[in-house]
């Protein structure tokens, strides 16, 4: 089965599994956001090629999550969503710290080689770190303000423009902030000689937006038949 087949198929299962969440109740929406967030964070290491693009493995959970975030806005209020990117938030940072933490353990001599595995995924640069919370932060506070002006401007019709319109500006904010952040500004701050040429860090904007606005474009009709699942008690 080919990459980009693979793509699609987990990207409208990812997203299914968001309806299904979001069918359960709000609680389960937040916690499905912090597991989002921290495989996000590991399937990132895995370098794929996708459509002639290159691109990371973590591009369908997070595209998850913005359908999350916007499900919540939708539904329970502009409150509840901003809540739940802290609560996401709050994840990526607890799962830095404590896999940063799990490699300072020196394995025994009976370790099986899971030890060699867990440097392979969790040993992540600094800049890298920093810059994938900030551009989380950023991206996703951006898009729950943007749903709510493009619902408040347009009397709640729409659903297509404000779900696209926020989710579109936000992923290039992401991808234009963690390229940046990683790539060229906190590099260059550190002394390190792992900085990108402008060009180069643009090309990396270009190819993983592309593929966020994909994800994206394919959550649309999954906001709409929300309101065909929701929970028992939810407003209109």
């Amino acid at each position: 089965m080919s990459n980009e087949l693979i793509f699609i198929l987990q990207t409208v299962v990812g997203l299914a599994f968001t309806l299904v969440a979001f069918r359960m109740g709000r609680s389960w929406l937040y916690g499905y956001i912090a597991v989002c967030i921290v495989l996000a964070n590991i399937f990132v290491t895995k370098q794929i090629i996708l459509f002639g693009i290159a691109a990371t493995g973590g591009n369908v959970v997070y595209g998850a999550v913005f359908l999350a975030t916007d499900l919540l806005a939708e539904h329970y209020g502009i409150k509840e969503a901003r809540q739940a990117v802290f609560i996401g938030f709050f994840s990526a940072v607890f799962y830095t710290v404590m896999s940063q933490m799990i490699l300072g353990l020196e394995a025994s001599a009976e370790d099986w080689g899971a030890s060699a595995g867990m440097v392979d995924i969790f040993a992540t640069a600094p800049a890298i770190i920093v810059a994938s919370l900030v551009a989380y932060l950023v991206s996703q506070l951006h898009d729950i303000w943007a749903f709510h002006a493009i619902r408040e401007k347009t009397s709640g019709k729409f659903l297509w423009l404000r779900n696209n319109g926020s989710t579109w500006i936000s992923q290039l904010i992401d991808s234009i902030v963690f390229s940046l952040l990683a790539f060229l500004v906190l590099p260059t701050l550190m002394g390190s000689e792992n900085a990108l040429p402008v060009n180069v860090v643009m090309e990396i904007v270009i190819s993983t937006y592309l593929l966020k606005i994909l994800v994206a474009a394919i959550d649309t009709p999954f906001l709409y038949f929300s309101y065909y699942v929701k929970p028992v008690g939810v407003a209109a």
